[in-house]
């Protein structure tokens, strides 16, 4: 990251701060919750600091999705409903919803179309760990949070630079060309910046930015071949976006890095789809 000149790095982060500050919570009650003594109040107190997250959250846990039952009004009662194993996976929610709450002008993508592959790639990240014993809620985060690039960059195009070309799939092949001529630096270099930045741990940060799997070196990462491989999932779902899907092949020396067959990743697709459609109301 030290080609980023120090001005360009800091007009990113400036960017990165105007974003909702769901991502940064997200990060905290991570590593709150690997504490065995982290305690109801903790957790509470970190999620209200974000004031339409905790709204948000309370809204989920009233939903249907969740059982339904009395109705409740305050973010204790909704970590007590859900329980701290799943508390993480509904601050996820939340903040899918919070980050993905404008279209990308510039990427040529929709709001909803963001929100549903961000979740879809998270469960697919998710999934693909867990079966392999890797860390489960790590590759949740990578997933959920991998597309941060793109919401920066749309703004400081927005915002910031005098950006008159935005992409087209006719023109360029994959997001990454278009970048590299508009901002020089790709979404998911400026992700991996601000995710550093926001003290997430290094394994996701390193995963995030070497997903793409351009280089061969990539792909020595594991973390970043589980992302990929998910995106390829959503991608199969019809839920990946455009100027990605170049990126994302199972070809077969990925299955054999992976070290999961195709016919088990094609079950546990099947599966992060009906868990989808559980979720995707809650959105």
């Amino acid at each position: 990251m030290a080609f980023v000149a120090a001005l360009a790095r800091e007009k990113l982060l400036i960017t990165a701060r105007t974003l909702p500050a769901a991502p940064q919570i997200l990060a905290e009650l991570g590593e709150l919750l690997q504490d065995v003594n982290t305690s109801l109040d903790e957790i509470s107190d970190l999620l209200k600091r974000d004031a339409a997250l905790a709204a948000r959250i309370i809204r989920i846990s009233n939903s249907a999705l969740l059982g339904g039952g009395s109705r409740i009004g305050s973010v204790e009662d909704a970590v007590n409903r859900v329980g701290f194993g799943e508390v993480y996976r509904l601050v996820g929610l939340a903040t899918t919803s919070r980050l993905a709450d404008r279209d990308l002008k510039y990427y040529q993508i929709d709001a909803e179309p963001l929100r549903h592959h961000m979740l879809y790639t998270a469960l697919s990240a998710e999934a693909i760990a867990k079966d392999l014993g890797m860390d489960a809620r790590s590759a949740y985060t990578a997933g959920l949070l991998r597309t941060l690039g793109m919401m920066v960059l749309d703004r400081v195009a927005r915002e910031r630079l005098p950006v008159s070309e935005s992409f087209n799939i006719a023109t360029y092949d994959g997001y990454a060309a278009w970048e590299g001529n508009v901002f020089s630096l790709s979404n998911c270099e400026v992700c991996s910046l601000i995710l550093g930045e926001w003290k997430f741990p290094l394994e996701i940060v390193s995963a995030v930015r070497e997903h793409y799997l351009m280089r061969e070196a990539d792909a020595n990462d594991p973390l970043a071949r589980v992302l990929n491989v998910a995106c390829w999932m959503a991608g199969q779902a019809r839920m990946g976006l455009p100027g990605e899907l170049p990126y994302f092949e199972l070809r077969p020396q990925l299955i054999d890095r992976i070290g999961c067959p195709e016919d088990r990743l094609r079950e546990l697709a099947a599966n992060v789809a009906v868990e989808f459609d559980r979720l995707k109301p809650s959105l």
